[in-house]
C-alpha cells in the first residue's frame, strides 16, 4: 500500500494568502545563516605561527566554540558532497576512471589526519600567510577527509548495483546519460548517500580533537572550537570541563538533527522503491512540517522544479542535435545545410575509434609511470635515513594491526548484523534508534579516554589488547548505518513472500536478508576497516594529563614521530599503511564489490 502525499492539503491552499508561518521559518532561517556569519567572520583573523591561542575552559565559551566548529564541518560537508558527485560517477561509469579514482580512495582512507596534517599543514599557511584562515582550511580539508571517502563509495555502490528494472527503463524512454542521472540513478542512490553522509557528519567530529588541536613538528596550534576545548581539557585532566563538552555536544547534534537531517529524512522518503503506512511514521520532522506550511516555501519550490526541468532537459538536447548531425555527416552523401561543419565531423566519426583507444594507452602507461617514479622515489628517500632492518620492523608492525583490524570487523559483524536486521525491518524502531546512532556515531571516543587510561593503570592490563576496542568504537557506526539501509531497503512484498512460504530460521537469513544486505554490508565493512587503520593513530596512543600509555603497532609509531617532526619515519608509517590497505582492499573488499554488483544486487 502506498502511502498518501505528506499535507495534501496544504497544496489546495492558496498562493496568495500569507499566513504566520513565513514570519517563523524567516526568524529560525535568518538565525542560522547569521550566525554562520558570525562564524566565517572570525576564520579570517590575524595570526602568525607560534603565537598561542589561548583556549577557555570557562562552559561560557562552549557556544561560540560549538558554532566554529559546526562552520568547519558543514563546509568540509559540502566539498565532499561536491567530490561524490564527481567522482563516483566516474568511477561507476568509466573503466578507466575507476582504474584511478577507487585505489585513491583506498589510499585516501589510509591517511590517517595526522599524516594529512603533516602533508597539507605547511601548504596552506603559505598560501594563507598571517592569517588563521591557512590553519581553519587546514582543519577543513582534515575533517573533508573524514568525510568524503565514505560518501562517494555509498554513491559508487548504489551506481554499480542499480535494478536491471531502472536500467531498461532508461532505455524504453530513451533518456540521455544527464537525465538518466538525474531522474534515475540520484533518487535511487539517495535514501543511502543521505544515511551515508550523516555518518560522515558523525565521522567528523571523531576527527575532531585532531583536526582542531593541531601538533605537527613540535608545532601546536589550537583552534577555537570543541575539538581543541576538549584537548585542553585532557591536557589539564579537568573531568568536569569534559562533562561540559559532552553537554555542548549533544545540543548541537540535536540542533542540526532537528534542522536539517531530520528534514531531509522525511523528504528522502518519496525516493524510497518501496513505501508503506508504517514508514509514514518512521521520519517525522516538525521542522518540515513548518516549512510546508509557508507560502514561501511553496512559490520556492515551483521555481526550483521548473529550474531543475530545464537544466535537466536542455543539456540533452544539445547533445543529442549534436549526435544527430554526427550521424547524418557519417551516413548521408548530401551536404549538411552547415557546409562547414561537414569535414570535422566526418573526421571525427573516422577517428573517434583510434583516438579512443590511443587515450586508453596512454592513459594506462602513464599512471604506470608515475606510480613507478613515485614509488622509486619514496624508497630511495627512506633508505636514505632508515635502515632495511627498521623498515621490516615496520611492517610487523602494520601486520599486528591488521590482524587487530580483522578480528575487529568480524566480531563487530556478528554483533550489529542480527540488531541491525532487526532495526531495519521496523520503521518505528529505525526512528527512534537514528537520532541514537547518530550521536553514538558523533561522541568522540577520546572523551573516554580517561576512564579506560585509569581502568589500565589501576587494574594492570594489558595496554595492547585494552586500547584495541578503541580502534573500532568510533568507526563502527558506518557498518550499523549500512546495515539498517541495507535492511530497509527490502521489498515487503518480498518478506510477505518469504513468510507465506514458510521460510524462516538460517534459511530466511541465508537466502534472503543475507543477499540483500550484502551490498551494503560491504560498503560499511570496507569504510569500517579504512576508519579503523585512521583510528589506530589515535588509539594506540593514549593520553590523560601527564599519563601516556602506548600500545605497539603501526598507529603508535606513526604518532610518535610525527609529532617529534621525523619526516622520514612518519612518511615510512604513512607508506607502510598505504600499502597495507590498498592490498588488502584489492584482494578482499574489491572482490567482494564486484561480487555484490554481478549477483545480489535488487534485479
Amino acid at each position: 500500500m502506498s502511502i498518501q502525499p505528506r499535507y495534501q492539503h496544504v497544496a489546495t491552499e492558496s498562493l496568495h494568502k500569507p499566513n504566520g508561518w513565513d514570519l517563523v521559518a524567516l526568524l529560525i532561517i535568518a538565525g542560522i545563516i547569521a550566525a554562520l556569519v558570525w562564524g566565517a567572520s572570525h576564520m579570517d583573523t590575524p595570526y602568525h605561527v607560534g603565537k598561542p591561542i589561548i583556549i577557555s575552559l570557562d562552559p561560557s565559551a562552549l557556544p561560540g566554540y560549538a558554532l566554529r566548529t559546526v562552520l568547519r564541518m558543514f563546509i568540509a560537508i559540502g566539498l565532499s558532497l561536491l567530490f561524490t558527485f564527481i567522482a563516483a560517477p566516474l568511477a561507476a561509469k568509466n573503466a578507466q576512471a575507476e582504474k584511478l579514482i577507487i585505489p585513491f580512495i583506498d589510499i585516501a582512507e589510509a591517511i590517517p589526519p595526522l599524516g594529512v596534517l603533516a602533508i597539507v599543514i605547511v601548504a596552506f599557511i603559505q598560501w594563507f600567510p598571517d592569517s588563521l584562515l591557512g590553519p581553519e582550511c587546514a582543519a577543513i580539508f582534515v575533517i573533508f577527509t573524514a568525510q568524503a571517502w565514505n560518501m562517494a563509495l555509498s554513491f559508487y555502490q548504489s551506481l554499480r548495483t542499480l535494478p536491471l528494472e531502472f536500467q531498461e527503463a532508461a532505455t524504453v524512454f530513451q533518456l540521455s546519460g544527464w537525465q538518466r542521472f538525474w531522474r534515475i540513478e540520484v533518487p535511487y542512490a539517495m535514501p543511502a548517500l543521505l544515511w551515508n553522509t550523516m555518518m560522515s557528519m558523525s565521522a567528523g567530529w571523531f576527527f575532531l580533537v585532531a583536526s582542531e588541536a593541531i601538533s605537527v613538528a613540535n608545532q601546536h596550534i589550537l583552534l577555537p572550537g570543541i575539538g581543541s576545548y576538549i584537548y585542553q581539557a585532557i591536557v589539564n585532566a579537568n573531568l568536569h570541563a569534559i562533562l561540559y563538552a559532552i553537554a555542548a555536544m549533544l545540543v548541537v547534534i540535536l540542533l542540526y538533527d532537528q534542522l536539517l537531517f531530520r528534514p531531509l529524512l522525511v523528504w528522502a522518503d518519496k525516493f524510497k522503491l518501496h513505501s508503506s503506512d508504517d514508514d509514514a511514521q518512521e521520519n517525522v520532522s516538525w521542522f518540515y512540517d513548518l516549512l510546508l506550511k509557508t507560502r514561501s516555501l511553496r512559490i520556492f519550490r515551483r521555481l526550483f522544479d521548473a529550474f531543475k526541468e530545464w537544466a535537466i532537459n536542455q543539456p540533452s538536447v544539445y547533445v543529442m542535435q549534436l549526435k544527430r548531425l554526427s550521424l547524418h555527416a557519417k551516413q548521408s552523401t548530401r551536404p549538411l545545410k552547415c557546409a562547414w561543419l561537414q569535414k570535422p565531423l566526418h573526421y571525427f566519426s573516422s577517428v573517434k575509434p583510434i583516438l579512443s583507444q590511443s587515450c586508453v594507452w596512454a592513459w594506462n602507461i602513464g599512471l604506470i609511470l608515475c606510480i613507478v617514479s613515485a614509488l622509486y622515489a619514496l624508497v630511495r628517500f627512506i633508505h636514505l635515513y632508515i635502515s632495511f632492518a627498521e623498515i621490516r620492523h615496520v611492517f610487523f608492525l602494520g601486520s599486528i594491526t591488521a590482524g587487530k583490524i580483522a578480528l575487529l570487523i568480524v566480531l563487530t559483524s556478528l554483533f550489529w548484523i542480527p540488531i541491525g536486521v532487526w532495526i531495519g525491518l521496523n520503521p518505528r524502531l529505525r526512528g527512534i534508534f537514528q537520532p541514537l546512532v547518530q550521536f553514538l556515531a558523533a561522541f568522540p571516543i577520546n572523551l573516554i579516554y580517561p576512564l579506560v587510561v585509569t581502568g589500565i593503570l589501576y587494574y594492570q592490563l594489558n595496554v595492547d589488547v585494552w586500547s584495541t576496542p578503541l580502534m573500532i568504537l568510533g568507526t563502527q557506526w558506518y557498518l550499523v548505518f549500512n546495515i539498517i539501509a541495507g535492511a530497509a531497503a527490502i521489498p515487503p512484498e518480498t518478506l510477505l513472500a518469504a513468510k507465506n512460504f514458510g521460510v524462516k530460521g538460517f534459511l530466511w537469513w541465508r537466502r534472503l536478508v543475507l543477499p540483500a544486505i550484502f551490498p551494503y554490508y560491504i560498503t560499511g565493512a570496507m569504510t569500517t576497516a579504512g576508519g579503523c587503520w585512521n583510528a589506530s593513530i589515535v588509539a594506540d596512543v593514549l593520553k590523560w594529563g601527564d599519563q601516556t600509555l602506548i600500545a605497539t603497532g603501526l598507529g603508535s609509531y606513526i604518532t610518535q614521530y610525527t609529532e617529534s617532526g621525523d619526516f622520514p619515519r612518519t612518511a615510512l608509517g604513512l607508506s607502510v599503511m598505504c600499502i597495507y590497505v590498498l592490498v588488502i582492499n584489492r584482494l578482499v573488499w574489491h572482490q567482494l564489490y564486484q561480487l555484490a554488483a554481478s549477483r545480489f544486487s535488487m534485479e
